[in-house]
C-alpha cells in the first residue's frame, strides 16, 4: 500500500492550476499555521514557486482546517497535511491522503529546524521525488556537533556553506534528510511549538495519542 510517508536513512519512515499570491512587504509570503499548542508562522520561499503558491492555494481554500498533525517523532519532525485526517477514527492509519495530484520537485533548501518541506513517496516507487500535493513536516531536530556534519559530508556526499554548518551547530535540524526533499519554507515565529508538537503521547505508527488540529491562514506579513 502506497503511503506519503518519507525514510530516514534505512528504516525511519518519512496539476491542477495554481492560484499566484504576489508575496508583499519584504517580497515573501507568510502563513500561520495554528494549534491548541500555539501558532507557528510561516516564510514561504520563492525558489520554490510551485510548492509556495500549491501552499497558498490549499490554505486559502480552507484544505487545511482540522486536519491532523498524524505523525511526530520526537527531535526529528511533525508531519500533516493529509485531508483522511480530518475525521479519522482513533485507530485508522493515515499518511496516504492526498489532493489527487503530486508536485515536481524542487530540491534545494536544506533542513535546518524549523524548516517546513514536502513529504513524498519513497524513491522506489518515486525516482523523480515529486512532491505529495498536501502533505508536509516540519523539522524538530537538535544542534549538530563538527563530527555529526563532517560524518555527512564525507559519507553522504553532502557540503555546507560555513553560514549553514553554523545554523546547524547553533539550531539544529535533520541534514540526513537534505538533498531528498524539497523544503519551500521555515517556521520564522513559534519555534517553540514544534517542540511542544514532537513531544505529545504517540501510538501506533507515531501516531499522537490524542488529535493535534491545525488550521493554515495565509497573512500578507
Amino acid at each position: 500500500m502506497k503511503s506519503y510517508l518519507f525514510t530516514l536513512l534505512a528504516g525511519l519512515a518519512l496539476t491542477t492550476s495554481l492560484f499566484q499570491c504576489a508575496p508583499k512587504g519584504d517580497g515573501y509570503t507568510y502563513a500561520v499555521i495554528s494549534t491548541e499548542y500555539g501558532d507557528m508562522k510561516v516564510r514561504l520561499y520563492n525558489s520554490t514557486p510551485k510548492h509556495r503558491d500549491n501552499f497558498i492555494k490549499l490554505a486559502n481554500e480552507g484544505f487545511y482546517d482540522s486536519l491532523l498533525f498524524h505523525r511526530v517523532i520526537e527531535n526529528f519532525m511533525i508531519q500533516g497535511g493529509d485531508p483522511d485526517s480530518k475525521n479519522a477514527g482513533p485507530n485508522q492509519m493515515l499518511g496516504q491522503g492526498g489532493p489527487g495530484y503530486t508536485l515536481p520537485a524542487e530540491i534545494g533548501k536544506v533542513h535546518f529546524k524549523g524548516a517546513l518541506a514536502a513529504a513524498r513517496l519513497g524513491d522506489r516507487q518515486n525516482p523523480q521525488r515529486n512532491s505529495s500535493g498536501s502533505q508536509f513536516y516540519i523539522v524538530d531536530g537538535q544542534p549538530l556537533t563538527e563530527e555529526n556534519i563532517q560524518n555527512l559530508e564525507q559519507n553522504f556526499n553532502k557540503t555546507y556553506t560555513p553560514e549553514q554548518r553554523q545554523r546547524y551547530l547553533e539550531k539544529g535540524g535533520s541534514p540526513v534528510l537534505d538533498g531528498e526533499y524539497t523544503v519551500f519554507g521555515e517556521v520564522v515565529e513559534g519555534i517553540d511549538v514544534i517542540d511542544k508538537i514532537a513531544a505529545v503521547p504517540t501510538g501506533q505508527a507515531n501516531r499522537p495519542a490524542r488529535d493535534v488540529r491545525m488550521t493554515v491562514k495565509v497573512i500578507d506579513k
